[in-house]
């Protein structure tokens, strides 16, 4: 398992010294159904904006 998680997204909540993700969890999705072809087709619903 990871032991970082790296996120670029500065306004994410989560984003700690701006380049970890520091959430407990984190949920990723496809946009095409249970298989991604590539990075372009998951997003992360772990996202929340801090401002």
């Amino acid at each position: 398992m990871a032991q970082d998680v790296l996120c670029e997204v500065a306004n994410c909540v989560h984003n700690v010294h701006g380049q970890k993700c520091g959430a407990t969890e984190i949920y990723v999705v496809s946009h095409t159904g249970e298989r991604a072809g590539n990075s372009r087709e998951t997003d992360c619903k772990t996202f929340e904006p801090n401002d």
